[in-house]
């Protein structure tokens, strides 16, 4: 059945992670992240979703600004860093930079005529921000967020908004991520999948190994084209 839907993780998939604590740290007053940025990002983000998967087996649901904020307290202390980078850290997220070659990609699916979503862990707010930041509002057509069911991917539930919006079977519909357990949780509920694999790791051991493979986005309209 041909592929009629693209859907698209956020935060690490068309959204740079790491680009708050690097901004950070560029900025005038920003000398004591320069040694301690890159675990401080790495650090945050495995928090982050270590907090989303165990307060979905927990049962308690909390928003994802909610967690990202306890996961950067948590980096903050882990590195021995002020507290008070809490707020402008915090800010630096609501407008991370958009991988670059994330526009060019888009705007060539849309002229394939495809729909295009995202689909995350993002609160509403959250993904408005960093789509308005990118300015790629225009090349979507929709931000899909966990908070429509109240629990965090890889629940099946999450993944199901995506056809019930759109009209489509699971069949039709082409979800990119560049998380492995997200690409598995993904290919469960039957959906073609597609790793972005930017770091070069070994595949998940999980159900559901990804369809395809790229080291970047700006493969990902020829792979469509591919019979």
């Amino acid at each position: 059945m041909p592929i009629k839907l693209c859907v698209f993780d956020a935060y690490g998939t068309l959204f740079d992670v790491s680009a708050a604590a690097r901004h950070a740290a560029q900025e005038p007053g920003g000398e004591a992240l320069a040694r301690h940025w890159p675990r401080l990002a790495e650090d945050w983000r495995r928090k982050q979703l270590e907090y989303t998967w165990l307060r979905s087996l927990m049962g308690r649901h909390a928003d994802f600004r909610t967690v990202t904020a306890e996961a950067l307290d948590w980096a903050l202390e882990a590195a021995g860093l002020s507290g008070d980078l809490h707020p402008r850290l915090m800010a630096l997220y609501d407008r991370l930079d958009a991988y670059p070659e994330v526009p060019g990609m888009l705007a060539a699916l849309k002229a394939r005529g495809l729909a295009t979503a995202i689909l995350s862990n993002g609160t509403p707010a959250m993904l408005a921000g960093a789509v308005g930041h990118a300015a790629i509002g225009g090349l979507l057509d929709d931000c899909l967020s966990v908070e429509a069911v109240g629990i965090f991917k890889p629940d099946p539930r999450v993944y199901a908004l995506a056809p019930l919006r759109f009209g489509c079977t699971p069949a039709e519909v082409l979800f990119v991520s560049s998380n492995g357990w997200d690409v598995a949780g993904a290919g469960s509920f039957g959906f073609t999948t597609v790793w972005v694999n930017r770091a070069g790791l070994p595949q998940d051991r999980l159900p559901s190994r990804p369809d395809h493979m790229l080291p970047d986005l700006s493969g990902l309209p020829a792979l469509l084209e591919t019979p």
